[in-house]
């Protein structure tokens, strides 16, 4: 039987690390699967036993859950993904931004985790009531308790103590708010929370991080002269690792202490390694003392490393050999902890610990006998949401990576238009990677990274200096005067630098939109050059959902869209072709839609619309018989394609 279940498991883990393009429909990726057993068995709230109901807590267990589904949401484009989020939070969000069950002078910084599903709705929908909600959180952050160093205390009832799992719960969703609200002042501090964490915490023997750390020295399980706890749990170094490569998505760049936290995430690697099982790659509950009877490999542990580790190699703070360890790690989760069922197409995720804390009632003294008292049970949703993670990582890993070193410049000089976010600054957007609205290119920028493209914007004009580290360059819907106070148009001195680019192996990629919604004129002077002019016309016209009149069919066996069979295009200019331009696609009454060129070493690529913005490729809103999102990637896949060896 054991032997049975251990052949299943490693055939489940082998499809999760398979190429996602070679996965067959009906062999879902291991994400995937716990995700409908997540939208399954929580299809309303988090009622973590249907068969005893109470009133649904403001829970960062919760939290924890749709970070993951999120990731899969932004990854995969299923807006079913999105819509669960939706749901979820709008159980206790109210109409004007209150939270329901949510009591801000409990000061429990637990309950700021789920800000972070918050702002996600907030910045993809723009209803006020999400970014109301988790400016209560925020508030909440501006008072909460401190210790005399300035570190948040972890509640308001276990006072002057510092827990790494609170660095995780609030340190993420303080920095992506400050990052929205432009607050400056305030990364210092989120920096320090986890600066002064591991000052306090950490053992320069093991390089671990214990548990907890009491200011006061006053409570039992409190060390008398380093006031730190007496072990540490797997857990609460996963938080805390979660935490480092999270903050750093939205802290800048040039700040002086991103270095610090990077210098933390390397010394935080090396300890996890140290104490990575060498036999299965699993990580134990209490980490240091794996051989000690009664001591297990814990899931949401193992998980939370392997995500910390996967990421961070992906954003290229940790090297190769880390991945490994991830690897490693992911492997021994597959073949330990998952299982098949509870329905079809779906996975259960076993050997979680339920919960671990310190002090309280009964009081918890933090020692390796406590944390072996503990119930380990299935489908706990901080591991279930930590292996959501994990498997969203490892499965972009193993996503083909054509465009691995090269970079995809995005124009912001010709397309910039300005509007004042909800803090009053002036903000540029329509058609930008960071944006997850409707009119931004977050999904198609998350399908180049994942493709191994890295993204950069350039707010500059073009020219040869620097459009020379670029291999790919996208100029966007010009802006034409009732858009913009200042419009920038394409004018010789651009034509030039981009043309030379683009001779000597640059692929150019035009994308215009239907007459009067963009600069034509000017962007036709560029486009000539290859052979393409825009129509100054607006076809495929749909009339309010009448999607049907925006199809475009795909041939068969088509050399260029090779996954994509049918796709929507709304409104766009219509194009005139002549060498060295060809056609690549038609509509059904004979507009000729996309059009490729090539000249000198380079390529172009034209289309007289944005297409691929976030409201046709995200699956909140297109019907699913579209296949925007494939295009997308197939159009990534010819671009990469069309790069030169040494470009």
């Amino acid at each position: 039987m054991k032997k049975s279940f251990f052949i299943k498991s490693v055939f489940f883990c082998l499809v999760a690390l398979q190429s996602a393009q070679t996965l067959k429909a009906q062999v879902q990726p291991l994400s995937a699967q716990m995700a409908s057993t997540v939208m399954d068995i929580w299809k309303d709230s988090l009622n973590l036993d249907p068969a005893n109901p109470k009133p649904v807590k403001w829970a960062y267990d919760q939290g924890v859950i749709l970070e993951g589904i999120d990731g899969l949401w932004r990854r995969t484009g299923n807006g079913a993904y999105f819509k669960y989020i939706q749901k979820s939070m709008d159980f206790f969000v109210t109409k004007d931004g209150g939270i329901n069950r949510y009591k801000q002078s409990d000061y429990n910084i637990d309950n700021v985790k789920n800000g972070r599903s918050l702002l996600t709705l907030y910045k993809v929908t723009g209803q006020m009531k999400y970014f109301k909600a988790a400016t209560l959180l925020w508030d909440q952050l501006k008072d909460q308790p401190r210790t005399k160093e300035g570190g948040f205390w972890h509640k308001k009832i276990y006072p002057n103590q510092m827990w790494l799992d609170g660095l995780y719960m609030g340190a993420p969703f303080y920095t992506e708010y400050a990052a929205l609200v432009q607050d400056q002042k305030a990364f210092d501090d989120i920096a320090n929370q986890l600066i002064w964490m591991e000052k306090n915490a950490r053992d320069p023997k093991t390089g671990l991080l214990y548990h907890g750390w009491d200011e006061s020295r006053t409570e039992q399980w409190a060390n008398k002269t380093s006031g730190t706890s007496a072990s540490f749990w797997g857990r609460a170094m996963g938080w805390y690792g979660m935490a480092l490569v999270d903050v750093l998505d939205f802290f800048p760049e040039q700040h002086p202490k991103r270095k610090a936290l990077l210098e933390i995430l390397k010394r935080f690697s090396v300890a996890v390694a140290k104490y990575q099982d060498p036999s299965s790659g699993l990580w134990f509950d209490v980490l240091d003392q794996a051989q000690r009877k009664g001591n297990y490999p814990e899931a949401s542990a193992s998980s939370m490393f392997v995500y910390t580790l996967a990421k961070a190699v992906r954003k290229a703070y940790l090297g190769p050999k880390d991945f490994e360890v991830a690897e490693k790690g992911y492997r021994g989760i597959c073949t330990t902890f998952v299982e098949k069922g509870p329905g079809a197409g779906q996975i259960s995720l076993k050997g979680t610990v339920s919960v671990s804390g310190l002090g309280g009632k009964p009081y918890r003294d933090g020692s390796f006998e406590y944390y072996m008292t503990e119930k380990v049970i299935s489908n706990d949703p901080k591991g279930v949401g930590a292996f959501l993670l994990a498997a969203n990582e490892m499965e972009r890993a193993k996503w083909p990576k054509p465009g691995l070193g090269k970079t995809v410049t995005l124009d912001s000089y010709f397309n910039n238009e300005i509007k004042k976010d909800q803090s009053g600054h002036e903000l540029s957007w329509h058609y930008k990677w960071e944006e997850l609205a409707n009119g931004g290119f977050s999904i198609w920028g998350e399908q180049f990274e994942n493709s191994g493209f890295k993204l950069h914007t350039l707010y500059a004009a073009p020219d040869a200096e620097n459009l020379k580290n670029s291999s790919v360059y996208i100029i966007v819907d010009p802006d034409t005067e009732k858009e913009s106070k200042e419009p920038k148009f394409v004018m010789p001195e651009h034509i030039k630098a981009i043309t030379d680019w683009v001779k000597a192996g640059g692929v150019l990629v035009l994308m215009a939109n239907d007459t009067g919604n963009a600069e034509l004129e000017h962007f036709n002077q560029l486009a000539k050059n290859f052979g393409v002019q825009f129509n100054l016309d607006s076809k495929g016209r749909v009339l309010n959902n009448e999607y049907e009149m925006g199809k475009i069919r795909v041939p068969v066996s088509d050399p260029f869209f090779k996954t994509a069979k049918q796709l929507f295009v709304k409104e766009f200019s219509s194009l005139h072709i002549s060498a060295p331009a060809r056609s690549v696609l038609k509509d059904a009454s004979g507009n000729e839609v996309m059009a490729i060129a090539r000249l000198g070493k380079g390529s172009v690529f034209i289309i007289g619309d944005p297409w691929l913005y976030n409201e046709y490729v995200d699956g909140r809103k297109l019907p699913a018989a579209y296949d925007n999102f494939n295009a997308g990637q197939d159009l990534i896949n010819w671009i990469a394609g069309q790069i030169p060896a040494k470009k």
